[in-house]
């Protein structure tokens, strides 16, 4: 019997985490294939990124590089239907780290095009992957808002709070899924996957297998000597600020002291959360001690779960973003075999209540978050 084509668009897709990982998904499942149709992102690299790996063609007309705010760069609308919608829609303004303006900042509001194009659309399933500040922006309002809106355009909702480390991806990431199902088609929910409790540390990630000389992206950074030499007495695990360090090698620094500056990785445990922006200190660095430098972008991917064969275009800062921006391969795919296991409604998987989750397609219940 043949496959059923689930035609998948994207938006703010990146360098193609989710992608990646949803089409590794079909492969391994009887009853679904799933085939990429269409998707945007407003940076122009990811696009190209995509559309190399994705598409297998870096000028492919189906990636589409422009803001979504502006329907002559990319317009909702006109884009072929889809079967499968997935947004990690942009997270500045729910992060933890930064001020959390949630809907009220500039990046916000962008979540209202994925419902704008589940109501266009309709597709049978979405989902939608965002920090887990989401939920405690705006005094937990902004997370209710976009529940509130995804129920009102017919999805049956399943929240979880994916700690993609629980998973047996070495790197700890701390991320918001939600997945609907259209409620038109679907009577039952999607079902989480139960957590693997499988450590793997960012020592195995990187050095099994090693990475070839001439791997895509492994360019290492030159570091000014006053870099190195302060690295050099930073232990792994440790970062600036609880390194034992010579007066001329601390930093000066009398606002927020950010836990990964100039922090090392350890060796047995899961990296911490690889980023796409900061600026000096902030670059991920490595557990050897005889290593004083940060983590080549190869080797961020590796943390990302991304094969070697995955090469990312334009510069070094460009691909960093690229890499802190994505969803984790590994993590995207083990998301995607639940969803079309649960298509083909068989609940291979309970709901285990310590992961965290919430189930509805009634607004009312949102009031119990």
């Amino acid at each position: 019997m043949a496959k059923k084509i689930m035609r998948y668009g994207e938006l703010f897709c990146g360098p193609g985490g989710f992608a990646l990982g949803a089409i590794n998904a079909s492969k391994k499942n009887k009853l679904y294939t799933i085939k990429h149709a269409w998707a945007n992102d407003i940076d122009e690299w990811a696009c190209k990124t995509y559309a190399k790996n994705i598409c297998k063609n870096i000028d492919d007309e189906s990636v589409v590089p422009g803001d979504i705010r502006d329907p002559k760069q990319f317009n909702i609308k006109k884009q072929d239907p889809i079967d499968i919608l997935a947004f990690g829609f942009p997270c500045n303004d729910y992060s933890l780290v930064g001020e959390q303006k949630g809907i009220k900042g500039a990046f916000g509001p962008l979540y209202t095009f994925g419902v704008q194009a589940l109501d266009i659309h309709t597709p049978d399933v979405f989902v939608a992957e965002n920090v887990s500040g989401l939920s405690s922006s705006n005094d937990g309002q902004a997370f209710k808002n976009i529940l509130r809106d995804l129920i009102e355009v017919g999805y049956r909702l399943t929240v979880n709070k994916f700690r993609f480390e629980q998973y047996g991806i070495p790197q700890r990431r701390h991320r918001i899924v939600i997945v609907g199902l259209n409620e038109k088609k679907y009577d039952y929910d999607y079902k989480v996957p139960k957590k693997k409790n499988i450590k793997i540390t960012c020592k195995t990630a990187i050095e099994d297998p090693p990475i070839p000389e001439d791997a895509y992206n492994h360019e290492l950074t030159n570091h000014h000597p006053h870099i190195e030499e302060r690295l050099s007495h930073i232990l792994p695990g440790q970062n600036v600020w609880n390194a034992e360090l010579p007066d001329k090698l601390k930093l000066n620094v009398k606002k927020a002291k950010l836990s990964q500056i100039y922090r090392r990785l350890d060796p047995k445990e899961p990296a911490y959360t690889v980023t796409g922006s900061g600026g000096g200190g902030t670059h991920m660095y490595h557990y050897n001690k005889k290593e004083c430098r940060a983590l080549t972008n190869r080797e961020r991917a590796r943390l990302q779960t991304f094969p070697d064969t995955y090469e990312f275009a334009g510069g070094k800062e460009q691909v960093r973003k690229q890499i802190g921006m994505a969803v984790p391969v590994d993590g995207a795919e083990i998301i995607f075999t639940s969803i079309l296991k649960t298509l083909s409604h068989k609940n291979y998987y309970s709901i285990d209540p310590s992961i965290g989750y919430f189930s509805s397609r009634n607004i009312d219940d949102i009031d119990l978050l």
